[in-house]
């Protein structure tokens, strides 16, 4: 069994000890109705300590103080009307006991199979990011890496977002994007353009010639089963080449967030002179890729994200200043720098973010030179 349905068993447990508080309300109201004079009936209340018991327990702690509660119900009648045993108001009662008691049997039932198939929809959604975006390895030749998915829907770890990387001879490949749409639609469209990169990263000898290629993998699946209002559905990406030994990044961006450098805490958003159009649309223009480049020098941090990052709004409709809120940031270490970020980015946004989101953070370290060695 997946380890997470073990926690549907909490509440089972924690119930074990509140228990106690229902059991004490019927022996309560058992008692003071016993002794109350023969006007005053208290027996209904009997009725609130099941009504609350599935709030903490489950289906078996719910029976049990029902079956409690009906037994307290019957004790009453008797010791109240010895004469004729049970009147036919306490009958009624008990009645009415025994149904609410069954109905929220019943009721904690449903509950739990529905959070069973809630948990096993996220096991099996988390089983499916590591397959289809495993987190980026901690170094990449003289690189260390880190990567950040940050799921929009309750009951799903993953998404149209997608990112990858690849080792070839002379340094590291990378590819972050975002399919147009959600659903499983975008999952599979990000599949098949990861599962493009990977096969021809390690082949093709340009950085323009490798957009080239993933523009045409894509292209013909998604006009097929494009869900956009003209039957076209598009991604978009920035494609990266980070040299082990150039010291100089380049880029080709297809439509897509620019990379922010940041060096010594101050962020530099690195924008495509002569973007593409998105990953897709190859059948409806023309597109040449021009291959653009910038400074990526040891001690820096470069940062690729989605347009979930910045598209990310507060309870008061303002998106998330990327740029504003991580300057003066000095963190070094890849994975202590997207701790914060996801921590400042959930408080931006109050806990819940509305749509998917992607940041990888890629450190040049100051040794990078003898770390390529060392990788060789």
């Amino acid at each position: 069994m997946p380890e997470g349905l073990d926690r549907l068993r909490g509440p089972e447990r924690a119930g074990g000890a509140l228990v106690a508080l229902p059991i004490a309300w019927i022996v309560v109201v058992c008692v003071i109705d016993v002794l109350a004079p023969s006007h005053i009936h208290l027996g209904p209340l009997l009725v609130a300590a099941p009504a609350i018991t599935p709030s903490f327990g489950g289906p078996r702690t719910v029976g049990l103080v029902a079956a409690l509660a009906v037994v307290a119900q019957t004790v009453i009648g008797v010791l109240r009307d010895p004469g004729e045993l049970l009147s036919a108001n306490h009958q009624a009662q008990i009645l009415a006991l025994v149904l609410v008691g069954a109905s929220l049997v019943v009721f904690c039932v449903l509950r739990e199979r529905r959070a069973k198939e809630l948990e096993q929809v996220r096991y099996v959604s988390e089983a499916a990011q590591r397959v289809v975006l495993p987190p980026l390895p901690r170094r990449l030749g003289p690189l260390r890496t880190a990567s950040l998915y940050l799921a929009a829907e309750a009951e799903a770890q993953i998404g149209g977002d997608l990112y990858a990387a690849a080792r070839t001879a002379s340094g590291t490949r990378l590819i972050v994007g975002d399919v147009r749409g959600k659903g499983m639609t975008a999952v599979s469209d990000a599949a098949l353009l990861l599962g493009a990169f990977r096969v021809a990263a390690h082949h093709q000898a340009g950085l323009d010639e490798l957009v080239a290629y993933l523009d045409r993998s894509v292209s013909g699946d998604l006009e097929l089963g494009g869900t956009g209002p003209y039957g076209e559905t598009f991604i978009t990406a920035t494609v990266l080449e980070i040299p082990d030994r150039d010291g100089r990044v380049r880029m080709v961006s297809c439509g897509h967030p620019p990379p922010v450098v940041l060096r010594e805490g101050r962020p530099t958003t690195m924008s495509a002179v002569r973007p593409a159009p998105p990953l897709g649309l190859g059948h409806l223009a023309d597109p040449r890729y021009h291959v653009e480049g910038f400074p990526f020098e040891p001690g820096d941090l470069l940062l690729l994200y989605t347009d979930g990052v910045t598209e990310a709004r507060d309870p008061a409709g303002s998106f998330y200043p990327l740029t504003e809120r991580i300057t003066g940031w000095t963190e070094r270490d890849c994975e202590a720098f997207l701790g914060r970020f996801r921590r400042d980015l959930l408080r931006h946004v109050g806990g819940r973010l509305d749509d998917d989101a992607v940041m990888i953070a890629i450190e040049c370290p100051e040794d990078s030179a003898a770390g390529s060695h060392a990788m060789r």
